[in-house]
């Protein structure tokens, strides 16, 4: 079981990082909800191993674009977004924590964050679909930077997922940025809400149980994924990446309907 169980997580983690680099969604979007597929760890524990994919990889791929100075992010717009993402990965953790403490079966929780995940998938392919037809908006208020953040980290911790699908939506919308800007943007983002999420998690001592080996593996195939997705990106038009990150989007709600129906 265990070498099944490393051999799965370390491919899952290194396939969803390339897609994740690519597409600027983190990777936790696909692994948190194929992990739950397989079935193979507990939902609290697969969040946890998620989310320290999840930093691995965004961290690799924005430390790498401001040192090769190729960063294509918006210090002005993008670092309130963080710091307030920063701030609502330790809010979304914490509503995970009290959400888990309410229920008995364990896999409700699984099944609400399936339904959750589900809803927001929906929302931004249709977005996504009708993008050209919808007016954007060019936020600077640092305040309203902030909030937006605060909102994006919450989601992002409380689903165990990093960023996802719907960071890309918001740099969209809010800040009228093209396909690449808002990829990198939003790993940006990402980097700051799971580390606050990470660090709140070994304060508090809510660490869920798992193998520190697999924890190890998973890692490094986050790092290698975005290593592997940056190369990849640089050979991909906007358009391009639009087409994957659709094509992602409705296997995401594939599995997530199979994992609410598996949880039920």
């Amino acid at each position: 079981m265990d070498a099944s169980l490393y051999i799965i997580s370390a491919v899952v983690s290194f396939c969803a990082s390339v897609a994740g680099a690519v597409c600027g969604i983190g990777g936790g979007v696909l692994i948190k909800p194929i992990l739950d597929a397989f079935g193979i760890l507990s939902v609290a524990s697969i969040s946890f191993l998620s989310g320290c994919t999840v930093l691995s990889m965004s961290c690799y791929s924005v430390v790498k674009s401001q040192t090769a100075g190729v960063s294509l992010v918006k210090k002005e717009t993008g670092t309130p977004l963080a710091l307030g993402a920063a701030i609502g990965g330790v809010m979304g953790k914490a509503v995970f924590q009290y959400l888990s403490g309410l229920v008995t079966d364990k896999d409700q929780v699984g099944a609400i964050q399936a339904l959750c995940l589900l809803i927001i998938t929906l929302g931004t392919l249709i977005y996504t679909v009708k993008m050209k037809e919808i007016r954007t908006h060019q936020v600077k208020n640092p305040g309203i930077c902030v909030i937006i953040g605060l909102v994006l980290g919450v989601f992002s911790s409380f689903l165990g997922i990093g960023g996802g699908p719907i960071n890309l939506v918001v740099l969209f919308f809010f800040f009228s940025m093209d396909t690449k800007t808002a990829a990198q943007n939003s790993l940006y983002i990402i980097l700051f809400s799971q580390a606050a999420s990470l660090i709140n998690t070994l304060v508090t001592g809510d660490m869920p149980e798992f193998q520190i080996g697999l924890l190890i593996v998973m890692a490094a195939g986050g790092v290698l994924g975005g290593a592997a997705g940056r190369r990849v990106n640089r050979h991909m038009d906007g358009e391009m990446v639009n087409r994957l990150f659709m094509s992602l989007m409705v296997i995401i709600m594939a599995i997530c309907v199979y994992n609410m129906i598996r949880f039920m």
